[in-house]
């Protein structure tokens, strides 16, 4: 069998996959606007109760707090729905929110109808559900964790033991519902109609004292499978399911925080708001990880919440202990002069050691990377005192270990001849991350840093410190790579000239040395002839003379190789005119006054177009060349164009491209070959003119 879906009728007109939608946004939008009456009834009720009564005791705080609870479950429920429908996670906060609703306005209710004067109708309906239905909460609370993110159990024996947790906790929930009350709260007034034991099943009396322990432990049971199912399910995660997991991590935190805090602080009426972002906010962040988990870093916002709250707990600690430390020392004072003492002993002594307490925090956390100019600073001052390059890397990967407080850190540079200089600090751990560092653009190596870890998260202002940091190892790098470059270039220098210094020494001792020696012998010959044979006197100093021509040849083929001769004859211009003059095909040579140029200057242009007219006639197939000289403030442009095929991408750079580009980089210049749209190749090349440039303009 096979189903057709055309581009006329989309999967959602079909009737299996239409009604699980449309059912989920019909009951999501149902509880919500249901919360929504129940939240408005609720803060009636709470307005219109008395001040004080049985119905007051029997349901202290407001039930409207506990009906916003539900109203902001149910919304997180549309929210999934509106999203996607058949995500079971949504489906499953539905039963939540209704309970929180329900349980709310039951207290409200209980508050109002409740009075020493009787009580109205269906108030121990509203009492049995106020008292009763509270353990379904960490029913719910447990289902959301076993199914979170993905709305299913964990496959294996892992999700049958949360399914077994949860019909534990569902038996568990069935005993508190059922069984009767063995000790009721004492309450003055208390109407007679009030039965604490409403719908209870007499049955359970004798044995009411074991059930109710044993529903205690198995509710214990199931939060506890919950919170190992999530814990397993976070340390499996990866990527994309991380970020989820780590929404539902976060405010657990903040919870934990929220709690910590809230059990040193007395936060006297405000507990019941608390209890209620304490509940909320869980499944409002796991609803985050459902639908939008990258709204924003959460990695980041995991870092700032536990910096945060670190410091704040410290603070607090340190504050009530300053506070009840001068209490107890000022007590003779009057509360006016007791907080005079405090603001002053706050404000000039202990402010500063506060400051200091907020750093130390930040410290532990997150290493010392939240003082910026201190790391740079002791960076800099490192790297000043060490020259030779190894150690200045080194001292980069510790700045960088210190700054952000991991345990591992890699700075990798690569330098001439292909070799790769590393300084590693701490082991490295079996996963990490690899950062470029870029020197003007061009990559000089790696910085390498843990892939997991709290303090391996970077916020943008610890990425800015980082690149700040990097560059400090790129300039390490560099100054390394051109010492480099310098002893290379030097070597090179050495070995060019010692080489051509043997070759022309060769060229002279043994081509033209023997060659001048035999001109002194042959006329020698030729002057004991010139008497006895004058005849063969005259065909000597011929020979002779022939024999000088070659000499001269010789001697002006070793002037070319020190310096082409036609730059001194006809100037650059012209010894490119002449040039292009001896080409296979027409070259056009376009330039305009030069001025004085430095031999140095002038012999690598002059090097450069020949190069490039070559590799023309060699490789490029061009019909035509335009060769242009233009001097542009301190430099000399010389550009060579053809209407050739042009260079493939996939073709490397050969020798006559390589010689052109180390011809200009010598004096300190750049080349660029580039392959317009319009077909062929154009090599540019830019000469500083130098010192001798300058002057001549």
């Amino acid at each position: 069998m096979s189903i057709t879906i055309t581009s006329g009728g989309p999967a959602s007109t079909m009737p299996g996959l239409r009604r699980a939608p449309r059912t989920a946004l019909v009951a999501a939008w149902t509880t919500t606007l249901a919360s929504f009456v129940l939240v408005v009834a609720s803060f009636v009720l709470d307005i219109a109760a008395p001040d004080s009564g049985p119905g007051i005791e029997l349901g202290p705080g407001f039930g409207a707090t506990y009906t916003i609870a539900g109203f902001a479950f149910a919304l997180c429920a549309l929210v999934i729905a509106r999203e996607d429908p058949r995500q079971r996670f949504g489906w499953a906060i539905l039963p939540i929110a209704a309970v929180w609703a329900l349980d709310g306005f039951s207290q409200s209710y209980v508050r109002f109808a409740i009075t020493a004067d009787g009580a109205d109708p269906g108030s121990n309906l509203a009492l049995w559900f106020l008292n009763r239905f509270g353990a379904v909460l960490p029913l719910g609370i447990a289902a959301l964790l076993l199914i979170f993110p993905t709305g299913r159990f964990v496959s294996g024996w892992l999700g049958r033991l949360g399914i077994g947790a949860l019909a534990g906790m569902v038996a568990g929930i069935l005993i508190v519902i059922l069984a009767p009350v063995t000790s009721a709260p004492d309450v003055e007034h208390l109407p007679a109609v009030v039965d604490y034991n409403y719908l209870a099943l007499s049955a359970l009396d004798g044995a009411a004292d074991v059930l109710h322990p044993l529903s205690g432990i198995l509710t214990f049971a199931g939060v506890f499978v919950a919170l190992l199912t999530a814990l397993l399910r976070y340390r499996r995660s990866s990527g994309a399911d991380r970020d989820q997991m780590r929404w539902l991590v976060w405010a657990v935190l903040v919870v934990v925080l929220t709690i910590a805090v809230v059990s040193v602080a007395d936060i006297g009426s405000a507990v019941d708001p608390v209890i209620v972002v304490v509940a909320v906010l869980p499944v409002a962040a796991m609803t985050v990880g459902v639908v939008r988990p990258a709204v924003v870093p959460v990695e980041d916002l995991l870092v700032r919440t536990l910096v945060l709250g670190a410091v704040a707990l410290s603070l607090l600690a340190v504050d009530l202990l300053v506070v009840a430390l001068l209490s107890d020392a000022l007590g003779g004072l009057d509360d006016r002069q007791l907080v005079t003492v405090v603001l002053l002993v706050t404000a000039l002594g202990y402010g500063p050691l506060r400051q200091r307490l907020v750093r130390l925090v930040q410290g532990w956390v997150l290493g010392t990377r939240g003082n910026r100019y201190d790391v740079m600073a002791g960076l800099a001052a490192s790297l000043e005192s060490i020259d030779d390059g190894p150690a200045q890397l080194a001292a980069v990967a510790r700045a960088v270990a210190d700054a952000f407080g991991v345990r591992y850190v890699a700075v990798e540079v690569d330098r001439s001849g292909g070799e790769r200089l590393t300084a590693t600090y701490g082991d490295r751990p079996a996963e990490v991350r690899t950062l470029p560092i870029t020197y003007r653009d061009e990559e000089v190596g790696r910085l390498v840093l843990p892939a997991r870890g709290l303090r391996s998260r970077l916020s943008a202002r610890d990425e800015k410190l980082l690149g700040d940091l990097v560059r400090q190892a790129a300039t390490a790098a560099r100054t390394g790579r051109l010492a480099d470059e310098l002893q290379l270039s030097r070597e090179r220098l050495v070995s060019t000239r010692e080489e051509e210094r043997r070759r022309i020494r060769r060229d002279l001792h043994d081509g033209l040395g023997p060659a001048m020696a035999g001109v002194v012998y042959q006329l020698e010959t030729a002057r004991l002839l010139v008497d006895a044979d004058p005849g063969g006197a005259a065909a000597q100093i011929d020979s002779v003379r022939a024999h000088v021509q070659e000499i001269v040849a010789d001697v002006r083929r070793l002037v070319h190789e020190l310096r082409p001769p036609a730059l001194d004859d006809r100037g650059l211009v012209g010894a490119i005119r002449q040039l292009a003059e001896h080409q296979p095909l027409p070259v056009q040579v376009e330039a305009a006054d030069l001025g004085a140029l430095s031999a140095a200057v002038e012999v690598a242009a002059y090097r450069i177009v020949a190069e490039s007219l070559t590799n023309v006639v060699r490789h490029a197939g061009a019909g035509s060349a335009l060769v242009r000289l233009e001097r542009s403030g301190s430099e000399l442009v010389a550009e060579v164009a053809d209407d050739g095929i042009g260079i493939g991408e996939d073709v490397q750079a050969g020798v006559g491209l390589l010689s052109v580009r180390e011809r200009a980089a010598e004096l300190g210049g750049r080349t660029d070959v580039s392959c317009p749209p319009t077909g062929g190749t154009i090599v540019r090349a830019v000469l500083p003119l130098g010192a001798h440039g300058k002057e001549q303009q």
